[in-house]
């Protein structure tokens, strides 16, 4: 158990040196062993297109020692005069997607140092002139610009990443700048989810319980370790849906319910105040998650532990 304790620590305290890297060299990563451009992505909720992008990258090969921009190097710092008054229930991330920015390019704009905002708060929204509005009569197409990525443009218009994919015949999320893509359709629902609803919700528990006993490493996203929001991003992901990275955003980002139903995500009150841990509800009180302890496991919602500190489902279909 020692060992374990100390293993856990030395990860947390390696995952956030990165992220204190980052803080201090303002939008850059030093890459470190093990990374790979699809777990930078995913810490800083990029797509893998736009990193390559920004740092003119022809392959996916990394090095340890290399530094990466996690901005887009073609928005500058000058103030557009455009702003943006935070809600109750906004995150820095909800913003920065709905603006097509990166959050470092929010955070680096407003000179934040953490990811903590509060409701009346102003933020300046450098480059989000450049947004298109929504879609109005015949108008059907988006023309992709550099650093956007296929979340992005499915939470500008209304769609999922696999309704935007459907529509477009893509095979992966890679995309380009000048790529046309039909975003018409954007308030309807796939006939196959409105004929079979239960289906992607059985694919994503099944898909959920193939990493049972996969073990718990802090900042992990990948069967090779799993914290809480990583293990929910990948499964997710892998049934066609796209949610955010971390435990907050994941709650900011997807729709409240009264009650958790099958593929609902709960969510728990733990080491911090606010959501602090998640998984997905399989229905008799039983949900799947990333837990510290046994890693991947099935857990009861009526113990005292997880009901005393239960804060409510939301549901990401």
């Amino acid at each position: 158990m020692r060992k374990q304790l100390i293993s856990v620590a030395a990860a947390a305290g390696l995952f956030a040196a990165s992220y204190a890297e980052v803080g201090a060299q303002s939008n850059t990563y030093k890459v470190q062993a093990g990374d790979s451009l699809w777990k930078i992505s995913n810490t800083y909720h990029l797509s893998i297109n736009q990193l390559m992008e920004w740092n003119q990258l022809t392959s996916s090969v990394i090095y340890t020692g290399q530094t990466l921009t996690l901005a887009n190097p073609k928005q500058n710092t000058t103030v557009s005069g455009k702003t943006y008054t935070v809600k109750k229930g906004d995150s820095l991330w909800s913003i920065a997607t709905k603006n097509g920015l990166s959050v470092i390019n929010l955070k680096n704009m407003n000179g934040l140092k953490s990811d903590m905002i509060y409701p009346g708060q102003t933020l300046k929204l450098q480059g989000s002139e450049s947004n298109p509005a929504p879609p109005q009569n015949n108008e059907s197409i988006y023309t992709v610009k550099s650093g956007d990525s296929l979340w992005g443009i499915a939470s500008r218009y209304k769609l999922s990443v696999s309704q935007l994919k459907s529509l477009n015949q893509l095979k992966s999320d890679m995309i380009y700048p000048g790529q046309k893509l039909t975003i018409s359709g954007s308030t309807q629902t796939p006939p196959s989810e409105i004929v079979n609803p239960s289906g992607k919700v059985d694919a994503l528990i099944n898909e959920a319980k193939k990493y049972i006993g996969v073990a718990y490493v802090w900042g992990g996203s990948t069967p090779a370790g799993f914290d809480c929001s990583g293990y929910l991003n990948f499964v997710f992901n892998n049934i066609g849906i796209s949610i955010p990275r971390t435990v907050e955003t994941i709650w900011n980002a997807t729709k409240s319910v009264s009650s958790p139903s099958k593929g609902d995500i709960v969510f728990f009150e733990t080491y911090k105040a606010g959501p602090s841990h998640a998984g997905i509800y399989l229905g008799n009180n039983k949900f799947i998650h990333a837990g510290t302890s046994n890693g991947v496991t099935i857990s009861d919602m009526t113990l005292d532990y997880w009901d005393s500190r239960y804060l409510g489902a939301k549901t990401a279909f």
